[in-house]
């Protein structure tokens, strides 16, 4: 880059992994050559076309990750190469892959359209671990606030009362969920790791629209599809069919 451009990199920025600051438009091409013919590099999208789709950890290490994340980020960014590199939009438009509701890579705030893992069925409880967190002898949110003497577990207090639909009740040493009820927050999972954990009919959500204007301030994805299955066998072609559908829209529109 001493060669090519200022010297000046930026490692893991907002807007790429190495960003590359301060070169002249005569050498954009001889760059771009030089990346991907010498250096065997992709380049990732810049303008108005498809971005660099990113993604959570996923299923590699996540014992929450609802699919598998990085083989999905994968797949689309190969299969819209073309979508990357010749900007065909009248905007750009960004992906992005959370593996759950925990939303790590916040992408309900930064993406055109978001996937966030989810699960159809009940969240599973270990009424035997419940229990074990209410008496003391596993630590709460995986023993991440234990650096100071908080008081004993009061699952009322840190659980039940924190339920943003109030689905959720303890009694008589047994947990209860309302799960009709349930907007996947992750908040009980999360506190009590060991006790619960999310359903087995697993898949994601789709949200598109999140933005960040100046004078509106930022904006979150709004829903679009509550549950699609994530289905490795056939190339993800549900996800794909919702994809270009928009594109088919975006197009005369964004």
């Amino acid at each position: 880059w001493e060669f090519r451009g200022s010297g000046l990199t930026n490692m893991h920025g907002s807007t790429g992994d190495i960003i590359f600051l301060g070169t002249t438009t005569p050498q954009l091409e001889e760059i771009f050559y030089e990346m991907t013919h010498k250096h065997d590099q992709d380049l990732g999208g810049s303008g108005s076309n498809l971005r660099t789709p990113s993604d959570c950890i996923g299923q590699a290490r996540c014992e929450y990750a609802c699919y598998d994340t990085q083989d999905l980020c994968t797949h689309l960014t190969k299969e819209y190469q073309d979508e990357l590199h010749r900007p065909a939009f009248p905007y750009k438009f960004k992906f992005k892959f959370d593996g759950c509701p925990n939303c790590c890579v916040a992408s309900i705030a930064r993406a055109d359209m978001s996937f966030i893992g989810t699960w159809k069925d009940d969240i599973r409880i270990d009424q035997d671990a419940v229990n074990g967190y209410v008496n003391g002898e596993f630590k709460p949110n995986g023993g991440s606030h234990s650096g100071r003497d908080w008081g004993p577990f009061d699952i009322q207090k840190e659980v039940i009362d924190l339920c943003p639909t109030k689905c959720m009740r303890y009694e008589n040493g047994k947990l209860e969920i309302n799960n009709r009820e349930c907007t996947r927050c992750m908040h009980c999972i999360n506190v009590m790791p060991r006790a619960l954990r999310p359903g087995k009919q697993t898949g994601c959500s789709i949200l598109v629209g999140a933005k960040a204007p100046i004078l509106d301030g930022a904006q979150m994805s709004s829903l679009l599809l509550p549950f699609v299955e994530v289905n490795k066998e056939n190339d993800y072609q549900e996800v794909k069919d919702v994809i270009e559908s928009i594109w088919d829209w975006w197009m005369e529109k964004g």
